[in-house]
């Protein structure tokens, strides 16, 4: 049993990573085996599971806009690395809490930059989306070839977030949008926002979408993520939170996220006013991980991996090797590699 000095708790079954820095993602495996990695706008390189990193090599040093933050990295099967990125030098946020509405020119605009040569140079910088994106989680590359990246965007009257994913169908050169995913909602985190995807065996992709209605919401593609039909409820129950869905080498898809409520608890503390139109859990202090081998119709019994009385939430993942998962957290710099076969 592991015990930080902050009193967190991590399952025995996890191995707690050391990375320098706080580099906890994303990740890519590169053609010759090393890690890469983006932060603070640079690129840095691992050859032994993260324990040592290269220098940072920035991607871009001109003035802004559109300068790489940290993001969301993907290699596809050609080999070419994209990123995609909140352009953290012109962000802009105000809120009115009297009117519960957004300033108009709100800004948190979505880039990307592609690299051919394994992260050395990077080209077709550019932006996707202009608006305000709050966080960005997954981005997935299709078995058709098509690179899918789900976006929130405030909406103004009322404010609430809305998600459309957008598509690349060459290695990120351009971009296509899809429909918009408006589930209502009035608040500043409200709506529907923060989505992870999955591609299903049958093709179609499938969508978890943070919500403040006590689980996550799903939606379905049938074109790479073009177009999205049947929004409804799960029964995935979940905080305010964003969870993480992946496919696992096994063919299993694995989930981490933050439960509704503490594990056998059946309430808990609940916020609104600006934040959302209904009271709304955001118990964020447990990560729990779950198993599917049915495409997510049923799921491992829920377990969590670790607790942390600050927060432990906005994971990440990714398989090193064929059944082992790093699972990370953006909130609470958490990093720990699990064994599938300890849990199924």
């Amino acid at each position: 049993m592991y015990r930080s000095p902050t009193s967190r708790w991590v399952d025995p079954r996890c191995a707690v990573l050391d990375m320098p820095d706080g580099l906890i993602g994303p990740f890519v495996e590169l053609g010759d085996g090393g890690l890469l990695t983006v932060r603070d706008g640079a690129v840095r390189r691992s050859y032994d599971d993260g324990k040592t990193w290269s220098p940072p090599h920035p991607i871009y040093e001109g003035p802004g806009p559109g300068v790489p933050s940290m993001g969301l990295l993907i290699r596809t099967k050609s080999g070419v690395i994209v990123l995609v990125y909140v352009d953290d030098s012109n962000f802009f946020w105000f809120w009115d809490d009297s009117t519960r509405r957004p300033a108009e020119n709100v800004r948190s605009n979505v880039w990307t930059a592609r690299s051919t040569d394994e992260g050395r140079t990077w080209t077709d910088r550019q932006m996707i989306m202009e608006g305000f994106n709050g966080a960005l989680i997954t981005m997935i590359e299709t078995g058709n070839g098509s690179i899918v990246v789900p976006v929130q965007k405030l909406w103004h009257d009322p404010g609430r977030h809305v998600t459309p994913t957008y598509v690349s169908k060459d290695d990120g050169v351009t971009w296509r949008v899809s429909n918009v995913i408006d589930l209502g909602g009035d608040g500043h985190h409200d709506g529907s926002y923060e989505a992870t995807l999955v591609e299903l065996r049958d093709g179609r992709l499938w969508m978890l979408i943070r919500t403040n209605w006590d689980f996550f919401w799903e939606a379905f593609s049938e074109d790479d993520g073009l177009s999205w039909l049947e929004f409804r409820p799960t029964t995935i129950d979940a905080s305010s939170s964003p969870g993480y869905v992946t496919r696992l080498a096994s063919g299993r898809l694995f989930l981490t996220w933050n439960r509704l409520y503490p594990k056998g608890e059946s309430h808990g503390p609940r916020r609104a006013w600006h934040y959302s139109d209904v009271p709304a859990s955001w118990h964020r202090q447990e990560l729990a991980v779950a198993f599917s081998d049915d495409d997510g119709k049923t799921w491992t019994d829920p377990e969590v991996i670790a607790r942390d009385p600050y927060r432990l939430s906005y994971p990440g993942v990714f398989e090193r090797r064929p059944g082992e998962i790093w699972v990370t957290t953006h909130q609470g710099n958490f990093i720990a590699s699990i064994q599938e076969r300890d849990f199924v």
